[in-house]
This record gives structure tokens, C-alpha cells and sequence, in this order.
């Protein structure tokens, strides 16, 4: 798996005597912007003023926040006191879902149990991707979410050219991921085959 993690970071707007609670601006893909650069200070100058002027928290979303200078606005490392955004944002890190622990497990199964409620097949059902695919998904993702979610989307997409209206393993084999699941699948996929690894909660295989 990479070690490379996601960022969510959340700059929070003024509170102001008899204002309503603040709305939420999502700004995603963030990496791609040159915060070192003139027009990514503009940028981050332009954010700021947003927070300040109106009732809402900005969720900034990117890979290597903190490695793209958005936390230290592209000043020296002796000079990050002087930066705002680091004073104002608070970063949460978004890291690949694991198996190796019972809650780990339970947060995995949590998530496919929560994606099938908005999958819309004819023939989709209560355990599809949580009973009858766990472990095959999290091989094929990584336990990445952004690989995962191309691989189901791309899966519901065949599912309906094809007819089929549900997801299986065979459906799933014809549907290439991105580069780097597919990549990492390998090693995986054979520790899941061979019963050294599962995906599933205690209490899942229990019941099944």
C-alpha cells in the first residue's frame, strides 16, 4: 500500500453574535494547486477572506497537504509561525481502511454496508458487497476508498450495459481499476484466497 495519505483540512469562519450556524464549501483536488507560487497565495489569500466575510467552514481536500506548502503557505520552515493557514486550519488525515483488527474490520464492513444502501441495481441486495464481496473489494482496492469507489462505479456501469443489474466476482474481474490497486492487488488478494487474512468482522463470519 502507498504511504501516501489524503488530507482533509477545515478552516473554520468568524462566529458572530446572532449569526446561524455556518455552512459547509468543499474544495477538492487542492495538491494540483503551486502554493509556493503566486497564484496558489492568491488563492489561499482569497480563502481566507472567504472565512472571514461569511458564515461557513471551507473543507479543503488533497494528497500531501502539508508537503505542498498549503500549511505554511510556501514560506521556509523557520518562517511557518508567520503563516495564517496553519493557524486556522486543522488537518485530519484519511489513511487506508486495514484489516488487520477487529475494528478495522468492523470500520470496513461499516462502509460497504453503508455503500449498498445507494447502489441502485434491479437485483442489488442487503449483503452484496458487505458478505458476498468483502474480501474480494478490499483486494481489489487496497482498502483505498478513492479505488474502491472507481471500482464499484465502474462495476454498476457493467452491471447495467450488461443487464446483469447486481455486482459479482465475475462481473467485477472484467472491470479494471486504477493503476495502483491493480498493481498492489497481487500479494493481497493470495493472503485472502489462502484464509491468512479476512476481511470480515468476527461477528459477520459468525453469522455467515
Amino acid at each position: 500500500m502507498t504511504d501516501r495519505r489524503g488530507h482533509v483540512v477545515y478552516e473554520s469562519s468568524q462566529f458572530r453574535a446572532g449569526s446561524r450556524a455556518p455552512a459547509v464549501g468543499k474544495f477538492d483536488d487542492l495538491h494540483f494547486l503551486k502554493w509556493r507560487k503566486t497564484s496558489g497565495i492568491e488563492v489561499s489569500n482569497h480563502l481566507k477572506w472567504i472565512a472571514n466575510e461569511f458564515p461557513v467552514t471551507l473543507l479543503k481536500v488533497g494528497v500531501g497537504l502539508a508537503d505542498k506548502g498549503l500549511f505554511s503557505e510556501g514560506e521556509a520552515t523557520g518562517d511557518t509561525v508567520l503563516a495564517q493557514t496553519g493557524r486556522r486550519t486543522t488537518r485530519l488525515d484519511m489513511p487506508p481502511f486495514t484489516i488487520d483488527t477487529e475494528q478495522g474490520r468492523r470500520h470496513w464492513r461499516r462502509l460497504l454496508l453503508a455503500l449498498e444502501q445507494r447502489i441502485v441495481l434491479t437485483d442489488a441486495h442487503s449483503g452484496m458487497l458487505a458478505d458476498e464481496l468483502s474480501d474480494y473489494l478490499f483486494a481489489r482496492s487496497t482498502g483505498h476508498i478513492g479505488s474502491l469507489m472507481t471500482l464499484v462505479n465502474r462495476g454498476c456501469q457493467r452491471a447495467q450495459r450488461t443487464g446483469s443489474e447486481r455486482l459479482t466476482r465475475d462481473l467485477l474481474d472484467q472491470v479494471r481499476n486504477d493503476e495502483a490497486a491493480e498493481q498492489a492487488r497481487r500479494e493481497l488478494e493470495f493472503a485472502l484466497q489462502a484464509g491468512k487474512a479476512t476481511s470480515r468482522p468476527r461477528t459477520a463470519r459468525a453469522a455467515g
